[in-house]
């Protein structure tokens, strides 16, 4: 199996660095699939476990090492994705996929007290599918409809290969792609310009800080949904506020309740977002959803769990 985005690989030299150089390429798609850093970096963990695990003679005798390892972590994927169905449903409030630091911010390591790039093979690589509204709808998907789509209209693998992976037939693939597809056409909002999309946050933003009720009514679609993920772990509201005044009350009522709250201006899983510390440690990461000059979704992460990526391994 490969993309063609993959390097060939040189067979006289299949060992370590062959494997090695596949990481990258399934944290992108394990990320994808489960929504979550940390399930796809112990997907990816699980799937080298089964590679080492295998004889040196087997390994020979697997001619493309990549595919091998993408059509296990594939499989690894699924199943966590029919497992995680029951697990959320026991979730405390709403589950909202992990958000993601800006490649360029993602920060991996601290030594003499200093922080160091990243391993590049440890960045996700952001675009427009690991958006949170991206994302999101990716969650209402069937576990196979969401590895159909991803592995053919994300990383281009033919049917015939994701068959493999989903244990279906091409055609049935192609038509849980294509259900996938229109899930995503339906819930695609039309495009806003990037300048718009930070100018909009930044507004939001200063709004919020100003504790000005009526600029953030002004700002927010008058449907607009606030959502937010605490997972039990800290306080937060375990159904989505709904309705510009209402979360703009809501959010004026956070500022009064935590004073000392900064809000910083980031890149959350590609695009602009904010993200909210209390005495220097982030508390929250938010992303948006906007159409035309409006917020539409505010998606709020606030499981400590959800947030290694901003707290434990990164500085700001």
């Amino acid at each position: 199996m490969s993309t063609p985005s993959e390097p060939a690989h040189d067979r006289s030299e299949p060992g370590l660095n062959t494997i090695v150089g596949e990481r990258r390429q399934l944290i992108n798609l394990a990320y994808r699939l489960l929504g979550s850093l940390t399930e796809a970096e112990d997907a990816v963990q699980e799937t080298y476990a089964r590679w080492y695990a295998m004889s040196g003679q087997q390994q020979e005798d697997i001619a493309s090492p990549g595919a091998w390892l993408t059509t296990v972590a594939g499989r690894v994927c699924l199943d966590v994705l029919g497992s995680a169905r029951a697990r959320r449903e026991r979730y405390v409030g709403a589950w909202i996929p992990e958000p993601l630091p800006d490649r360029t911010e993602w920060i991996s390591g601290r030594a003499g007290g200093r922080a160091e790039p990243a391993d590049p093979a440890d960045r996700i690589t952001l675009d427009e599918s690991v958006t949170m509204a991206f994302l999101v709808v990716l969650e209402s998907m069937t576990p196979a409809e969401r590895v159909a789509f991803i592995l053919h209209d994300v990383f281009r693998y033919p049917f015939a290969e994701v068959a493999e992976i989903v244990g279906r037939t091409p055609a049935a693939c192609r038509q849980l792609a294509s259900s996938a597809r229109r899930r995503i056409r339906a819930a695609q909002a039309p495009a806003v310009p990037a300048a718009g999309q930070a100018g909009l946050v930044r507004h939001f933003k200063e709004a919020w800080e100003a504790r000005d009720i009526e600029a953030l009514v002004g700002l927010l679609d008058p449907d607009a949904a606030m959502v937010a993920d605490g997972g039990g772990l800290v306080g937060t509201v375990l159904r989505p506020v709904v309705g510009s005044r209402r979360i703009a009350e809501y959010l004026i009522h956070i500022a009064d309740k935590a004073p000392g709250l900064t809000l910083l201006e980031r890149t959350v899983n590609g695009r602009p977002g904010l993200v909210a510390q209390h005495t220097g440690v982030t508390v929250t990461v938010a992303a948006f959803g906007l159409a035309g000059d409006r917020i539409t979704r505010i998606w709020a992460v606030r499981n400590p769990e959800k947030l290694r990526a901003w707290t434990e391994s990164r500085q700001i």
